[in-house]
């Protein structure tokens, strides 16, 4: 069963520690994504939630939900895609919505995980690198599987690596989930355990070149019958990733 990342969530009114590094800027050939972008898959689809009322409140409920399942302090979660840099991704099996994402790319005022592991985040940054966190991910497991979670990473990851040129991922996660991260995605253990206050549970900070991704990505997505027991085989195909990337970045005209 695949769980949530935790401790990424915050209350709006918190917001995240400001970085003592300076951000790299962002390249100058950013990419605008489309709003009305979906995926279809085999009875579900993937899209993101931004500017619609009706997804942003299932999303909330979707991570108090999951996260009360558990027995974690949520404080009536608030979706954040509003916040700059924030993007949210949706899964749904026609209008159930059973999983979710938010990608938070840092745009001058910190990421969320800096409130916890700052000096880390900082390291990279000091170093010219461009970093993005996971948040907020919820997936409920009567619909949660492999295909699902490559879909909806590999869709992250491309949010992140080619719409907003960033070179570092990071992810605040409880301990005992950590595993699943460096297995599935190659992920490093660079912060310590930590209490975190918002939900009551220990975390840890992982963090993922998206350099490395890109790379595994390339070799193994598409190829579900490798022997490679990564999620990076459950990721598309290099020529679907960038038939979807074509789309993805398509804004549509106006009427």
């Amino acid at each position: 069963m695949i769980t949530a990342a935790y401790c990424a969530e915050r209350a709006s009114s918190e917001g995240a520690r400001r970085s003592k590094a300076t951000p790299r800027p962002m390249p100058n050939d950013a990419l605008v994504i489309n709003p009305e972008f979906v995926v279809a898959r085999e009875g579900y689809h993937v899209r993101f939630a931004s500017g619609i009322a009706q997804l942003r409140n299932k999303v909330s409920l979707l991570v108090e939900r999951m996260y009360s399942w558990r027995g974690l302090h949520t404080d009536h979660p608030v979706m954040q895609d509003d916040r700059a840099g924030q993007t949210t991704l949706v899964a749904c099996s026609g209008d159930h919505l059973f999983g979710t994402v938010t990608v938070g790319i840092d745009t001058g005022e910190g990421l969320l995980a800096d409130t916890l592991y700052g000096p880390q985040i900082d390291a990279v940054r000091e170093q010219g690198g461009r970093v993005c966190e996971l948040t907020r991910l919820a997936m409920d497991p009567s619909f949660n599987s492999p295909e699902v979670m490559g879909t909806v990473f590999h869709l992250a990851f491309m949010v992140a690596r080619l719409v907003h040129g960033m070179t570092d991922l990071f992810v605040e996660v409880h301990p005992r989930h950590a595993g699943f991260y460096r297995r599935m995605l190659d992920c490093r253990i660079v912060g310590p355990e930590r209490v975190c206050p918002r939900v009551g549970a220990p975390a840890v900070l992982l963090q993922l070149s998206l350099d490395h991704a890109e790379t595994q990505i390339k070799r193994l997505g598409g190829k579900h019958l490798s022997d490679d027991r990564s999620l990076y085989r459950m990721f598309f195909s290099p020529t679907e990733a960038e038939r979807l990337l074509h789309r993805l970045r398509a804004v549509p005209k106006a009427a």
